[in-house]
């Protein structure tokens, strides 16, 4: 903690309480309150903490309580000392209100005058010695609401009193009943009035009115309770908490409903809109998937067991809490506005002319960065006008003339001819927006795994006399026992749909293998590339073996070959390593954390920031993104087939345990254990960015785990013991991932170290993870041309009747084989979008309410020291990426790598670890 105390100033244990206001900010970290504990209060042990007792109130009220109290000589009963508690409230305003919730506001505002107000209880940690009854204070009425119902401010505080006797003992939580029409956002409650300092509640929740939730809602204060510890003036409320959050799995979720709950995926089709947009349902024996949360909407009139759809703008179910803030709506819709107009024009184009469908030169794509798209399809500012769009879109038109023009992508900025070199398209299989693929090639040729009766020989068609001109001097099996030969292997993962795509009006792809061979330098080149086709399929040739160019002719057989490979690589990035691992498989363990642990567990409160928009973006994507016909479908190469493969990866490849970046860089041979190195790794691709600053971040957050784990899980019998714990992770296993649960796979959860490997495991895919898989999406794929989505042309041969079109315009058939002007242009829109921050992103090393949102004093100091530790990674990144000895990330025209570096300006930005999925 030596570190900590030198940047901080002073020792966060030993700040004052009364440098911490309700308004004070929530990211400093100088202001730490310090537990406000009761007496009368036994002594309370967790492994061999005591906690110290405190006054609960102040010292001059117990003077003069005591010079003031007379008591008879019989020693009659005593009379109760009396003490005023201060609740302050603070509630975060809206930014804007349409004219229904302006009403409806004023008209709180007068019914609060006549008694239709917000009231406040307090509960204690004791029960009632006489009735064992719970111990409630009076009831308390928030103050001034009509007076500060006009102030615009983001917060305001309000205020109630309470008055308590001096034997009420420690307030552990507070329920609040709010009898207005409106709903608001309850941040955080301070109790001040103690002599300990104040009790906080953080809340961060929106309060419904009893109109539509009768029942009282209910804050525990931030002081974290195992369950075996829980005071026994709350283990009731404890349970019902949890309860009323599982629900009892019936009817249909309103979107003021705070109910988590499970189902499958069987709502990403329409099959009333015609059997083109029918879908398998994902989730069961037939097709495992993972859970999504239960939204209980009726069935579609065509099929009993799809559920119908909500289309957008309307709003998908998510628990109330679990809904984007005001901020990061605005962002999104903003993106989403920006993705339909982006995506409006070239429609329009194309209705009104059957030209320009392809890109006819490479000058076209810069024209959509340089003036935008009203040029680029010859729309002028007269035929704007006349269109019948929504004024918000006109207006949007004439504020901000660059809402139709894309942002240059970061890939070009640096040199605007890197994407066609191969180092540049090799050094993005380890520094790019998809770098967790490649592979150790550990026997020549390669072999599949697939059912060789069904899918045709195993046998790869690469041989020795491909690559052997490429290895310096080596021969294939002296390069490979030296571990300098990588692959990128798609052959597995495409094979068994390939009929099915190529099928699809213009889509015509492979499945790839990639052979890189390491230099002397540290980078990597690419020697070799197979397209195969499956067998059954109309082509006689179904493998050929493309290596880099010897002439014009080759070069471009070459480029488009490894625009192949890029296009395969897009489509596992987005459906397996994207959305699969880390949206869709972290689903099922938010929802049970939500259902089976309270927010007064330590492990609860660990998880909070990295659960926060996963639930709402999720339910996003089915909505427009992975549904059929969706961006998904319409923008990659597997269309339709785009979920099938998502499912097959999950069925045959997926692996909890697998899942934390030492054991994957091992499982892809990527390194090896090796104590003598500083994390016990040692990486055979040395200049790896994505993994040398992944493993500074995977062991900064495992030694945080560890130290929250260690705290408050002593012994091995108390992680056991743990009934919310326990019951956490079985649901997530045996219900979240019901398909997979009788895997042996799964880790055990018996020891502190099965509970440091397994939160270390969730923090990293829903932090750092996610965060080197998403935010490049735009920098490195907003030039279509670099990584396309999908493909439309094969690779032509001699004697294919479009080669001689090919020689006679090369140029022109790589375009044309590249996405349309629609579907680029709507893929560099979406892609903009999920590359976005948001100005409300938190980041790795940060939480709302920073000070007060545990009340362990020990462990918040200890979340200071691991910000202070990201803060020093970012630093060494940033050294990183100005060490000229390190090639695959600093050099003339080579992109610096930022994927990791923790902090970030909200926008595209291409950096920034966000400590959740939530986007």
């Amino acid at each position: 903690m030596g570190l900590a105390k030198e940047i901080m100033g002073r020792s966060l244990i030993d700040c004052s309480s009364s440098s911490l206001s309700p308004f004070a900010p929530t990211s400093s970290k100088l202001s730490l309150v310090r537990r406000p504990v009761m007496v009368p209060l036994q002594q309370k042990k967790r492994g061999l903490r005591v906690r110290p007792v405190v006054a609960a109130i102040s010292e001059d009220l117990v003077k003069k309580s005591s010079s003031s109290s007379s008591f008879a000589e019989d020693n009659e009963e005593k009379s109760t000392a009396k003490f005023t508690v201060t609740a302050r409230l603070i509630v975060r305003n809206k930014h804007k209100e349409d004219l229904k919730e302006t009403f409806v506001k004023q008209l709180d505002a007068i019914t609060d005058r006549i008694g239709r107000n917000v009231v406040l209880e307090l509960i204690s940690t004791e029960l009632d010695p006489k009735t064992k009854a719970l111990k409630r204070s009076k009831r308390a009425v928030l103050k001034d609401w009509s007076k500060k119902s006009n102030i615009k401010a983001e917060k305001v505080q309000y205020s109630a009193d309470f008055t308590l006797d001096s034997d009420f003992g420690l307030p552990g939580a507070i329920t609040v009943s709010n009898k207005h029409q409106r709903e608001f956002f309850l941040e955080s409650i301070a109790l001040e009035g103690f002599a300990s300092g104040p009790v906080h509640f953080p809340c961060n929740s929106w309060v419904q009115s009893t109109k539509h939730h009768p029942a009282k809602r209910i804050f525990f204060s931030n002081e974290p309770y195992l369950p075996s510890e829980t005071p026994p003036g709350l283990r009731s409320l404890r349970e019902r908490e949890l309860k009323d959050q599982r629900g009892d799995g019936k009817g249909v979720r309103k979107l003021s409903d705070r109910i988590y709950d499970y189902d499958i995926y069987n709502d990403l089709g329409n099959p009333d809109k015609g059997i083109d947009y029918a879908r398998p349902i994902l989730g069961g024996e037939k097709i495992p998937y993972p859970r999504r949360c239960r939204t209980g909407r009726e069935s579609t009139y065509t099929d009993s067991n799809a559920e119908s759809r909500v289309e957008k703008p309307s709003p998908m179910y998510v628990p109330r809490d679990e809904q984007f803030e005001e901020s990061k709506q605005k962002t999104f819709s903003y993106g989403r506005l920006k993705a339909v107009l982006h995506t409006l024009v070239p429609s329009l184009k194309a209705s009104i002319s059957a030209e320009n469908r392809d890109f006819s030169a490479f000058t076209d794509i810069d024209i959509l960065y340089k003036e935008g798209l009203l040029l680029k399809v010859g729309i002028q500012d007269e035929i704007w006008r006349r269109l019948p769009l929504p004024r918000v879109v006109t207006k949007f038109q004439e504020s901000s003339e660059g809402l139709l023009r894309y942002d240059t992508p970061k890939i070009l900025s640096k040199d605007k001819f890197a994407w066609l070199r191969d180092d540049e398209f090799a050094r993005q299989s380890i520094a790019g927006v998809n770098p967790v693929n490649i592979e150790l090639l550990k026997e020549f040729p390669p072999k599949s795994n697939l059912d060789p009766e069904t899918y045709g020989p195993l046998e790869s068609a690469l041989k020795e006399e491909h690559i052997l001109g490429q290895l310096h001097g080596m021969s294939v099996q002296q390069a490979l026992e030296e571990k300098k030969l990588f692959i990128v292997d798609y052959h597995d993962a495409y094979l068994p749909f390939l009929n099915r795509i190529n099928a699809l009006d213009g889509r015509n792809t492979y499945a790839t293998r990639t052979i890189f061979f390491l230099t002397s330098e540290g980078t990597l080149k690419p020697i070799a590339i197979e397209l195969s086709l499956p067998p059954s399929g109309p082509c006689k040739r179904t493998k050929r073996v493309v290596t880099p160019p010897v002439d014009a002719t080759s070069n471009w057989i070459w480029q488009l070959a490894k625009s192949h490979v890029c296009s395969n690589d897009a489509g596992v990035h987005q459906l397996v390593n994207h959305w699969l691992r880390t949206h869709a498989c972290m689903e099922p363990f938010i929802l049970a954390a939500h259902r089976q642990m309270s927010a007064m567990h330590p492990i609860f409160k660990l998880l909070d920031p990295h659960m926060r928009y996963t639930l709402e973006i999720n339910a996003l994507a089915r909505q427009s993104l992975i549904n059929a016909d969706g961006v998904i479908e319409s923008c990659f190469t597997p269309g339709r087939y785009c979920m099938d493969i998502s499912a097959a990866a999950y069925k045959n490849f997926w692996r909890f345990d697998k899942e934390g970046l030492p054991a994957d860089l091992i499982r892809r041979g990527m390194a090896v254990p090796d104590p003598t190195q500083p994390h016990g790794l040692k990486l055979l691709l040395e200049d790896y960015p994505y993994a040398q600053d992944g493993l500074l971040i995977w062991f900064a957050i495992e030694n945080w785990v560890r130290t929250y784990v260690n705290h408050y899980y002593p012994t091995s019998t108390m992680i056991t013991n743990d009934t919310e714990l326990q019951l956490w992770y079985s649901e997530s296993v045996n219900v979240g991932h019901a398909d997979l649960s009788d895997a042996e796979w799964w880790p055990k959860l018996e020891t502190s170290e099965d509970l440091v490997s397994i939160l270390t495991t969730i923090i990293w895919l829903s932090s750092a993870q996610h965060a080197a898989l998403n935010f490049g999406q735009y920098p490195y794929g907003g030039y279509v041309p670099n990584r396309p989505p999908l493909m439309r042309r094969h690779v032509p041969e001699q004697g294919d009747p479009e080669y001689e079109n090919f020689q006679a315009d090369p140029q022109k058939y790589f375009l044309s084989a590249l996405p349309s002007l629609l579907q680029a242009t709507k893929f560099m829109a979406v892609v903009d979008t999920l590359s976005t921050h948001s100005p409300d992103e938190e980041y790795l090393g940060e939480r709302q309410q920073q000070s007060i949102w545990s009340g362990d004093a020990e462990i918040v100091e200890a979340f200071f020291e691991f910000s202070v530790e990201i803060q020093r990674i970012e630093k060494e990144i940033e050294k990183r990426n100005s060490d000229p000895s390190l090639k695959n990330r600093c050099g003339a025209g080579v992109l610096p790598y930022e994927l990791l570096a923790p902090s970030s300006e909200p926008g595209v930005t291409c950096r920034g670890v966000p400590n959740s999925v939530s986007i």
